[in-house]
């Protein structure tokens, strides 16, 4: 296992630059011409463009696909918000290590270089290739009744998710992805959302792995009080540190710091996307390095995806984390670049463009 020491509180946000213009009209023609009608390729043509402008280049490229996932323990969860026990999250962690869970499977297929990060797992889950260690603390307090987190804690574990992109940038990653694991991480998700995005709570929270009825209300009174007792807690770094995670902080960082770094995020569900509403509020230029993956099955990542003004790519009712939704996106995100790289133009093809019929142009070719 890596140790990661030093790591510093008083997070610095990187500087974003927001994605310049200047080349959408030759990325645009150069989207059009290829051999197909206007607009046939639907979705991939808008994902296309994004990917040239954050590239800034009409001929873009995927270098070391990556996928972070970070695992952290919630003390919300004992106050019994989960289906599951906090015990699990070690034990998914080490599941990770081993290589049998489901982001391991599609990493895998998809050749994504897979890290798993131990933000803040109660049990210490031991040296394991693979494995880094950016422990902040042994889970974070119960959000109920105190502050998830002291302040200095967030911004450490903000700057030690901004670090792991860093290492994966020097390593030539320019396409990235950022999974989680956490037993009680959607009650914190839920708040900050909720808090962040103004949204109600009951629109928020989601029956997570699996409550039933009485769960899903006994979930939704303690995060109404949960709020209620943070009401101070308005800005992105206070709402973070007294109503998040270790992992979902360390998100918010590696947002931010894959954006700075030009990099093409992809985003994955809710608990993710929680993490990024955080950093989008630090720095709105994130947004635009953002490819949403998919959309959930909990409650609250729609109204999120809503909110950010999001298309996700899939909608395949996903409840799992692990990053797996952005995981399963990743071969869209390729068809997208490869067609704009390798797809004949009208011209080198030899195929004659549409003819203008009752007032329009394109270059449909007939069918």
């Amino acid at each position: 296992m890596t140790t990661v020491s030093n790591i510093v509180s008083n997070f610095a946000l990187p500087a974003i630059a927001p994605l310049d213009d200047t080349l959408r009209p030759a990325l645009q023609a150069a989207i059009d011409d290829k051999t197909k009608p206007l607009g046939a390729l639907g979705r991939l043509e808008s994902l296309a463009l994004q990917i040239g402008l954050i590239q800034r280049t009409t001929r873009p490229e995927l270098r070391r696909p990556a996928m972070i996932v970070f695992a952290a323990d919630h003390g919300v969860a004992d106050a019994g918000v989960s289906a599951y026990p906090a015990d699990v999250t070690v034990q998914m962690v080490r599941n990770f290590v081993a290589g049998g869970a489901a982001i391991n499977v599609f990493a895998r297929q998809h050749g994504i270089a897979l890290e798993v990060v131990d933000a803040g797992v109660r049990t210490p889950t031991g040296a394991a290739p693979g494995l880094v260690d950016c422990r902040i603390d042994a889970g974070t307090r119960n959000l109920v009744d105190e502050p998830a987190m002291r302040r200095e804690q967030a911004e450490a574990a903000m700057a030690a998710g901004a670090a792991r992109v860093m290492h994966h940038a020097a390593q030539g990653t320019n396409v990235i992805g950022f999974g989680e694991m956490g037993i009680g991480n959607t009650s914190a998700a839920a708040c900050l959302v909720s808090r962040l995005a103004g949204l109600p709570i009951a629109a928020c929270v989601g029956r997570g792995t699996g409550l039933d009825d009485a769960g899903l209300a006994r979930k939704l009174a303690l995060l109404q009080r949960a709020l209620a007792r943070h009401a101070d807690a308005v800005q992105p770094l206070d709402a973070l540190a007294a109503l998040g995670g270790f992992e979902i902080a360390m998100m918010a960082g590696a947002f931010l710091a894959a954006a700075s770094q030009r990099m093409v995020i992809l985003v994955d569900g809710f608990i993710a996307s929680a993490a990024l509403l955080a950093a989008w509020r630090l720095d709105p230029n994130v947004l635009a390095y953002c490819v949403f993956s998919h959309c959930s099955h909990e409650q609250g990542h729609r109204a999120l995806l809503d909110h950010l003004g999001a298309q996700p790519l899939l909608a395949l009712d996903l409840r799992l984390g692990e990053g797996s939704g952005a995981a399963l996106a990743y071969p869209l995100v390729v068809s997208a670049v490869a067609f704009l790289r390798e797809m004949a133009t009208f011209g080198a093809a030899g195929v004659s463009t549409a003819t203008a019929i009752e007032g329009t142009t394109g270059s449909a070719p007939p069918r």
